[in-house]
Parts: C-alpha cells; structure tokens; sequence
C-alpha cells in the first residue's frame, strides 16, 4: 500500500513537471517510479536485494527533494529563476507559475504582432499561494513518503534476512540432528583410472 501511494504522488508530481517542461524533475521522477516498482516488486516477491536498491534511492530520492527545496526558495546560488531544471534548452518554468489556485492569467500580445502563434507577455495575479511555495509542499510531501517508505523497507530488509538466517532444514546445519547420516564406505570412494596403451 505504502509504495503504491508513493507512485500515485510521484505520478501526479510527473504530471504537473510534464505540463511545465521540466526535464530533469521529469527524468528523476521517472526513475523514481521505477525503483518504487522495483521496491514492490521486492518486497512482494521476498527479494532484499531489490528492497536494499530502493532503500538507497529514498536517500538520493530524499537529497533530490531537498535541492528542490533550495532551488524554489533561492538558498545559497540556486534561483528559481534559472533555467537549470530544463536543462537550459527552454525557458519554461513550474506550471504552478501560472496555473497556481486563485491565478488569474491575462496574456497581452506585444504591440504590432498580431498573430495567435506569437510569443506574448503573460501576467499573473490573485494566486492564493505563490509556485514556488506549491513546489516545496509538494518535495516536502515527497520527503516525508520517502523517509516512511526508507522505514519500512528497512524493517523489511531485516525481517527477511532473519528469517532467512533462522531457516533450518532437516540435517541442515544443526549440531545434533534427530538422527545420523552413515557416511560411505572407503571403498565406495571413486579413484582415478589409468589406461595403460
């Protein structure tokens, strides 16, 4: 249940990064739905390994959302402004920007292009809650899913390789077994033949 939630937030998150043209929240978020199947797929399937994989992509899947964080609120270099996000091939920015709750878009063509296809000012006003506030609730909203979903995995992980680690089959490696195996005669033993020519 819990990563199938995880990949429904990832998923709306993905949406909304595809509307605005973000391409490396786009790529991240696709690997993150990725190891988050991989992760239900471990667990499921009683697999640690994969269990351990995405355990340690919640740890980068959490520093990914804290410089996310820093990027919107403009911590240290990072701007919100810059065109880092969409790798500097477009100067789109969060869809929030503009379609944020309460937004009121008003486009304004520039004076003496009248065509449709022209690029044109747009001005945004009335936003109950400015984009990049929406942006650190949602990596905010990420963080807290990824440290429960690195919890729980983590309990995972042990849990199976106890019971892994407590597993016993009969004559396995039990000091006194309930009963003795007769080892083979020496002459049963196989030696080496040579061919005389």
């Amino acid at each position: 249940m819990r990563e199938i939630c995880h990949s429904l937030v990832a998923l709306e998150r993905q949406v909304f990064d595809f509307l605005g043209y973000q391409w490396a929240p786009i790529l991240a978020n696709f690997f993150h739905i990725i190891i988050v199947i991989l992760g239900l797929f471990g667990t499921i399937q009683y697999r640690p390994r994969y269990i351990v994989v995405y355990t340690v992509w919640m740890a980068l899947w959490v520093a990914w959302n804290v410089f996310i964080i820093c990027y919107y609120l403009d911590v240290g270099d990072l701007t919100k402004d810059s065109d880092l996000l969409t790798f500097n091939i477009s100067a789109h920015h969060s869809w929030w920007r503009e379609h944020g709750p309460g937004c009121v878009r008003r486009e304004m063509t520039q004076p003496g292009v009248g065509t449709v296809d022209s690029q044109s000012y747009i001005s945004v006003m009335g936003c109950l809650m400015e984009y990049q506030y929406i942006e650190v609730l949602h990596s905010g909203t990420q963080i807290l899913i990824a440290l429960l979903g690195f919890v729980y995995a983590c309990y995972v992980v042990s849990a199976i390789t106890e019971e892994e680690d407590s597993f016993d089959f009969v004559g396995g490696f039990d000091p006194f077994p309930l009963y003795h195996v007769n080892e083979k005669p020496s002459h049963l033993l196989l030696k080496p033949m040579y061919l005389s020519t």
